[in-house]
């Protein structure tokens, strides 16, 4: 391998052009799996690049989200492999909080992606039995296409690195405001406007609860049926204590009893317009990966009136919506509470293990995080920050192994190794 690639040591070119041979495997997204992945391999003492096609780390996180997130689990399910939050953080931090413990992660493990760099492509080179990277980056005004070599790609952009924009007749002539969840930061601008907001998962509740709390009067667009259960029972966590049921009781039964205690907490939630599907929520989410929905408030507006439960929408007419009963709505303004898709089938030239949807084939549960000819997948089993520290730990010690019995080296810290190459040869 080592005579694979003729070296240079000045550039002939312009630095337009490059290919750059990667020691190690090259990770693609620079959010919460891919430092974890980064960090788990930094401890296995093997080298690897990370590519980031934003300015920063985890930019969903710093770019795509409202002010008053926090995470929805207690921190000890969300905190990444080798380092816990701070014991000063609160059970739910905040943004702001989540954000810095990732900057503070990346730098004790020395992770500093390359920024700016846009995967355009990626396949896998039958011949030389290698990955071919390439990617684009348009930093300081100049246009620059590099093309990484490695033998291993972790893919770690994620589940939700895409907006989902909906198809709605009508919605490109709306005449107010639309803006995407992803673009929404705080209710205050909405205050006395009459808002739509088209989704009721967790983002769409919390952007409801958020827009009645400054004022608004948000309408909430509920097309299908929804699990809605409290964030804490009793004191506790819900997702905890779900945990701790699923390690001595059946699924089925676990089901049943939470949903007991929801009703018992929230009541009688169908009258509101939310209606429960008839899988339970933890089964739900087993098989199709269907999150519940965590209330923080919402309900409590919605039960007040503040928040108004209405069905799908038909079409729109100017400022005008009219909704699939034949109601219609004067809207000022629509935020699009419609979630995300992943990106990979825009740029992985691969079709063995990831499917048309952009998931690995085997995503949902324990497996779906490798693949043949050294591809890996991290954060797509949609068993959230906890299932992505998962995959993290699990493709470095795959990889790790891998590289010591090849290397034979001591384990010691190591950093990326790259060579610039113009051609190969065999």
């Amino acid at each position: 391998m080592e005579n694979m690639f003729r070296l240079i040591d000045n550039d002939q070119e312009a630095a337009t052009n490059r290919c750059i041979w990667v020691n190690g495997p090259v990770i693609v997204g620079a959010g919460p799996s891919g430092l974890a992945t980064a960090a788990c391999l930094r401890e296995q003492s093997v080298p690897f690049v990370v590519l980031e096609r934003a300015d920063c780390i985890a930019s969903l996180w710093q770019k795509r989200t409202y002010d008053r997130l926090k995470l929805h689990l207690p921190k000890q399910f969300c905190q990444l492999p080798k380092m816990p939050f701070p014991e000063s953080f609160p059970e739910y931090p905040t943004k702001r909080q989540f954000i810095d413990y990732l900057e503070s992660y990346a730098s004790r493990f020395d992770i500093s992606p390359k920024f700016n760099e846009c995967v355009q492509t990626a396949r896998f080179d039958e011949t030389s039995g290698l990955w071919r990277v390439k990617t684009v980056s348009d930093a300081e005004s100049t246009r620059t296409e590099v093309e990484y070599i490695c033998r291993w790609l972790v893919v770690a952009t994620g589940e939700n690195a895409e907006r989902v924009m909906p198809e709605i007749e009508g919605l490109s002539e709306f005449t107010g405001e639309v803006v995407h969840a992803c673009d929404y930061k705080s209710g205050e601008k909405f205050a006395g406007k009459k808002v739509l907001v088209v989704g009721c998962g967790n983002s769409g509740m919390e952007v409801s609860l958020d827009l009645a709390n400054h004022f608004a009067k948000p309408s909430m667009v509920v097309r299908s049926s929804v699990h809605v259960m409290p964030r804490e029972i009793m004191g506790k966590s819900t997702f905890e204590l779900a945990m701790k049921m699923l390690k001595w009781f059946p699924l089925w039964l676990v089901d049943k009893i939470l949903l007991v205690l929801c009703w018992f907490v929230l009541g009688n939630i169908e009258k509101y317009g939310l209606k429960r599907p008839k899988m339970g929520p933890m089964e739900l989410k087993s098989a199709k990966g269907k999150t519940p929905v965590l209330d923080i408030g919402a309900l409590e507006k919605i039960r007040s009136g503040k928040i108004d439960v209405v069905p799908g929408v038909k079409r729109f007419n100017g400022n005008r919506v009219e909704l699939v009963n034949g109601e219609e709505l004067d809207v000022d303004s629509v935020v699009l509470a419609t979630g995300y898709r992943s990106n990979v089938p825009y740029w992985l030239q691969e079709s063995e293990f990831f499917a048309k949807n952009g998931f690995p084939k085997t995503a949902i549960g324990n497996s779906g995080w490798k693949g043949r000819t050294g591809l890996y997948a991290v954060g797509f089993t949609r068993r959230g920050l906890s299932g992505a520290s998962m995959d993290a730990v699990n493709i470095a010690q795959d990889i790790g192994s891998v590289w010591k019995l090849e290397t034979k080296q001591p384990t010691k810290r190591s950093t990326a190794s790259h060579r610039r190459c113009i051609s190969q040869q065999f």
